[in-house]
């Protein structure tokens, strides 16, 4: 059994590679996914949090995320909020296979997915981009859409605090793969959504800050920061003008709020959620279908996933013995 660290996950987790093999895992059944929350209260104030997520692909590998989410450490100890190890397990046999970073695992799934989306419903040959929010997941999900559509050569990063927009932008500026983009921060939201080809937004937000009136015919949407049934980054008028997509009905209509919610008020049906990866990936439907249709692609995560870039991470040791056997 190997661990695998965040810097030998993020290495072997390179894109386009990555979202290759999610668009070929999505080939495959995942028979059962579940989660489970614990939670205590934390000494300050709030809950501290054990969540495990699990995922079993028959024959094939099971594992789980393990996940704590202790608030307070910021603020008391400069300890993350958030930590997480991935544990992988032989689908025939049992045995374990890995233990792998959680945090770099996360980070480099949730972009690589996001990546998979605007692979079938973002338009070939945009050339800007504009990134919503300035957490850990920006510059992953900046350089997994440009893996994808090389053809950007801008992006724009808009967040509530200036300072942390422009911090983003400088990493991204000692990026290689970043080499020949013009990178900006975005003082007018409105704007900056009207101007971009691809709008990928990556927020904690309860209230929509993106709002639907400002979308322009052709624009890819790629919605990843809500993830609880009260969190929105949209508002009704996106959902109506927007063809939706999502990573996987399972994990993401009854558990979501950017979906959930405007299946509940009767803004949207079921029937109006055109596919998730799954049926893309298998052909079952053809992802975006105009010049100047609007795409909303709700990226919900999911302990598939998980599972999917955990077998990815492992899967490159055989690929790195298999380079470095000799021809016979």
């Amino acid at each position: 059994m190997r661990f695998h660290d965040a810097e030998n996950v993020h290495q072997a987790c390179a894109y386009p590679a990555l979202v290759d093999a999610l668009a070929r895992f999505h080939l495959e059944e995942t028979e059962l996914v579940d989660e489970q929350l614990l939670a205590q209260p934390a000494a300050k104030s709030g809950e501290d949090i054990l969540f495990l997520r699990s995922a079993w692909q028959r024959g094939r590998a099971l594992g789980t995320k393990v996940i704590t989410g202790f608030w307070n450490n910021p603020s008391t100890n400069g300890h993350p909020a958030v930590h997480a190890i991935y544990c992988l397990f032989d689908g025939e046999t049992g045995r374990p296979l890995a233990v792998i970073d959680g945090t770099a695992l996360t980070l480099r799934k949730t972009a690589a997915d996001s990546a998979l989306g605007a692979s079938y419903l973002a338009r070939l040959g945009i050339t800007r981009m504009l990134m919503v929010g300035a957490g850990a997941m920006a510059p992953h999900l900046i350089q997994a859409h440009k893996a994808m559509r090389p053809s950007i050569r801008e992006v724009a990063v808009w967040n509530r605090t200036k300072e942390k927009a422009e911090a983003v932008i400088a990493g991204l500026d000692q990026e290689p793969a970043m080499k020949g983009v013009t990178l900006s921060v975005a003082d007018d939201l409105a704007a900056a959504v009207g101007r971009a080809d691809l709008i990928s937004s990556a927020t904690r937000t309860n209230e929509p800050i993106i709002k639907g009136a400002w979308l322009t015919p052709g624009t890819h949407l790629d919605l990843v920061g809500a993830f609880k049934p009260d969190m929105r980054e949209t508002d009704d008028d996106a959902i109506r003008r927007c063809s939706i997509f999502v990573n996987s009905r399972q994990s993401t209509i009854e558990h979501i709020g950017e979906i959930a919610t405007p299946l509940r008020s009767g803004v949207i049906t079921e029937d109006q959620i055109l596919a998730d990866h799954f049926d893309l990936a298998r052909g079952d439907h053809p992802g975006r279908s105009g010049a100047k249709e609007i795409t909303l692609f709700k990226n919900g995560g999911g302990g598939h996933l998980d599972l999917m870039t955990a077998r990815f991470v492992v899967e490159g040791d055989s690929r790195e013995a298999d380079a470095a056997t000799p021809a016979q």
